[in-house]
């Protein structure tokens, strides 16, 4: 008996082609992060606290945004925290971030320890970074007052002194992420073409001009892509704080992230943390979304 002559398929199209195709990334990408983002805005709108002795969550709809933004003073306290070493920070290491990967890109014969010690600092876990500057800055035996000391000036307490704390968490931070910036810094300034320096170098232009003209134009790309990461980190600054002062003195120290931390996990109520973690999570998302449009808007100027 012969068989039946199977039909030959026809083409898929190439839009459900792509969708098979970004399927298992799409499955993986809702697991990761629409689920828990998910799960974290429904859990804000419940009382759920669990030192209150009840394990039984109570709907209670927005109140908990509500009272965050009109009744909890902490939490402007912490936010405008958070806003300063934001403001601080990401042009702080910008800045630094930028010298360190120009350095790193001069024609010299060394240049891998060059490259090397840019690593240093980013591979350092944050909460050990943090502890190395708490000793560093520490008021009896911190090796900045001692300098000061052989210097003939006089030492001071550093980290219990609210606006002198602040400043020395901000300098850990720059110290700490401007080596990430000058890493993404660097494989930019590796992609500008030789050419055109040398065309400009023809012409008469000096190290400055090339640098205004040629380098800051063609790194644009690249530090808006390291401004964005370190605007994110810097929002959701929790470990060199936690670790150099634990929001200290007092609370005048204490950063958005630390207060959700504080209301989580120490005061185990769970509806309210979430509701704080929404907010940040927003924040995040706005700041995100400024940097995208910025990043469009010179696109379609170009064009």
């Amino acid at each position: 008996m012969a068989s039946r002559p199977q039909k030959i398929p026809r083409d898929m199209p190439e839009g459900w082609l792509a969708f098979l195709m970004l399927l298992p990334a799409m499955a993986l990408l809702g697991l990761i992060v629409v689920y828990p983002v998910g799960r974290l805005i429904y859990t804000s709108l419940f009382d759920l606290r669990l030192s209150a002795g009840s394990t039984e969550p109570i709907f209670i709809g927005i109140e908990n945004y509500i009272f965050a933004l009109t009744e909890d003073p902490q939490f402007w306290h912490a936010t405008w925290n958070t806003i300063i070493i934001v403001l601080v920070t990401v042009p702080g290491s910008l800045l630094v971030g930028l010298g360190l990967a120009l350095l790193a890109n001069q024609p010299f014969r060394y240049r891998w320890p060059t490259r090397l010690a840019l690593l240093l600092p980013w591979a350092l876990p944050l909460v050990f970074a943090g502890l190395i500057f708490r000793w560093f800055f520490n008021t009896d035996y911190g090796i900045v007052n001692d300098v000061l000391n052989r210097l003939g000036l006089e030492g001071t307490s550093w980290l219990t002194r609210p606006n002198l704390a602040m400043a020395c968490i901000c300098l850990v931070i720059i110290w700490k992420s401007a080596s990430f910036m000058a890493m993404i810094l660097l494989a930019g300034l590796q992609t500008i073409p030789r050419a055109l320096y040398e065309a400009a170098e023809v012409d008469g232009a000096t190290r400055f001009q090339q640098f205004v003209k040629i380098t800051l134009p063609m790194l644009v790309p690249s530090i808006l892509v390291a401004m964005i990461f370190r605007t994110i980190t810097a929002i959701q600054t929790f470990d060199i704080p936690y670790a150099l002062t634990a929001g200290g003195p007092g609370n005048t120290t204490e950063t958005l992230a630390m207060y959700i931390h504080k209301n989580t996990i120490d005061f185990l109520d769970f509806g309210y943390g979430s509701a704080l973690a929404v907010l940040m999570f927003c924040v995040s998302m706005i700041a995100t979304t400024a940097y995208l449009r910025f990043v469009k808007a010179g696109g379609s100027d170009e064009r």
